[in-house]
């Protein structure tokens, strides 16, 4: 179907038949009703000329006028049909309309072009043939009123037509653009929306990893030393006060820890409300800023598990370098949490702690033997999340962690982190 293009904004088509909209059959139908009763008018005097009944004639001029309500279905045929029954001094409506819906319609400028010149010369050769037997013209002045009568009644219309036509289409481009760009305004918002759901779920799943890091390994000494205390208390005074010292030392460690974090927390929050997203980057570097643990301190992190009984060794290798903070956090964190695993599940066994500095890297080994035949379970829970915790750290700095049984009944984790991790 063709459409012309006037009047087409709406919200859907709601016409008959091959109209979009009602108003454009209404208007089609009344313009086809005004072009028939004019070719009826004009078929009276073409039936005397031709010699036929003047009913002839004018139900000739109805049906010829009514083809213009087909001018959106069919504007070709309708064109062809105005150019048929130019001899006959009729179709004026037909002809003007139709031009002006061929050119405003999308049919192929060559067949817009061919119509046009040869409604263009049927309407001169009419014209110079009606008006050359008048007696007192000139030829010339023939000549010109025939031209300028075939151009009046041709070039408008399609030049109406094509300026009609260009600007349908151009506002539908610009509707077309407006509804893509309504389109990725839609994507692009959510996006924005997953990206803070992403955000909030990192900033979630990091509170956590910090809380478990820190909290766990003091709180599993503390009910390691608290066994102990158990076991001693009646035999062993001396040793049960100690212990008991311990697990005091422990519980204040983990609760000024628990505070400093609560404290970043609080920090993030503006005077008047919390955000509704913190940015991950500047969370993860809250907690991590300051005097946060280090390689260094790997050496008293080994002597409170031997402090609770554990037979720990730690074996360092090369020469340490000036790592990056995240580095040195995310290693002793590493070595914390496998240790606290190490109390967990292997009371009673041997653990090696090995530490290799090398070109660019930094290696890190905690493994542990079975467990020992007198060894009691503490009875800590477990909830998964360290072996968890510990590759998303290694793996967040590009690094590579493993963790696995060995051959000897033990366990084993391992993690290399590189010396600089955006190099990496």
């Amino acid at each position: 179907m063709t459409i012309t293009g006037e009047e087409r904004g709406g919200a859907g088509r709601d016409g008959p038949l091959w109209w979009e909209r009602r108003r454009g059959a209404v208007l089609d139908v009344a313009l086809a009703a005004v072009s028939a009763v004019e070719c009826a008018v004009e078929g009276v005097p073409f039936a005397r000329e031709a010699g036929v009944p003047v009913a002839v004639g004018v139900l000739f001029g109805l049906l010829v006028g009514s083809t213009l309500v087909l001018r959106r279905r069919w504007p070709i045929a309708v064109v062809l049909v105005g150019i048929a029954v130019s001899p006959a001094a009729m179709g004026f409506l037909l002809g003007v309309v139709g031009l002006y819906t061929l050119a405003a319609c999308e049919v192929p400028r060559r067949i817009t072009a061919t119509l046009t010149s040869m409604s263009l010369v049927a309407t001169f050769v009419v014209m110079y043939v009606r008006t050359s037997g008048d007696q007192g013209a000139s030829q010339s002045l023939v000549i010109v009123l025939s031209v300028f009568v075939a151009v009046a009644l041709t070039v408008p219309p399609v030049l109406l037509g094509l300026y009609i036509g260009a600007r349908r289409r151009l506002m539908e481009s610009l509707q077309e653009r407006a509804d893509s760009l309504e389109r990725e305004l839609s994507l692009l918002a959510d996006r924005a929306e997953e990206r803070a759901e992403w955000a909030r779920t990192e900033e979630r799943t990091r509170i956590a990893r910090e809380m478990h890091d820190v909290v766990a390994h003091r709180v599993s000494l503390m009910v390691v030393h608290a066994a102990a205390l158990e076991a001693v208390a009646a035999k062993d005074p001396a040793r049960a006060a100690k212990n008991a010292a311990l697990v005091g030392d422990m519980g204040r460690q983990a609760l000024t820890e628990l505070r400093e974090m609560l404290g970043v927390l609080r920090a993030a929050e503006s005077p008047k409300r919390a955000p509704a997203v913190v940015p991950v980057a500047a969370l993860v570097g809250s907690f991590e800023d300051g005097p946060g643990p280090s390689l260094e301190e790997l050496e008293a992190l080994v002597g409170q598990s031997r402090a609770a009984g554990m037979v720990v060794e730690l074996d360092v290798r090369g020469a340490g370098a000036d790592y990056p903070a995240e580095v040195e956090q995310t290693a002793y964190r590493v070595v914390q949490e496998a240790l606290t695993n190490c109390h967990k599940h292997a009371p009673g066994a041997r653990v090696v702690v090995r530490l290799a500095h090398r070109e660019g890297e930094v290696a890190m080994q905690v493994e542990n033997g079975p467990c020992g035949a007198d060894g009691v379970q503490p009875g800590l829970p477990s909830g998964g999340n360290g072996l968890v915790g510990m590759r998303e750290r290694v793996l967040g700095l590009g690094g590579v962690f493993v963790s696995g049984p060995t051959d000897e009944g033990g366990f084993k984790v391992s993690a290399v982190l590189p010396g600089d991790p955006r190099q990496a």
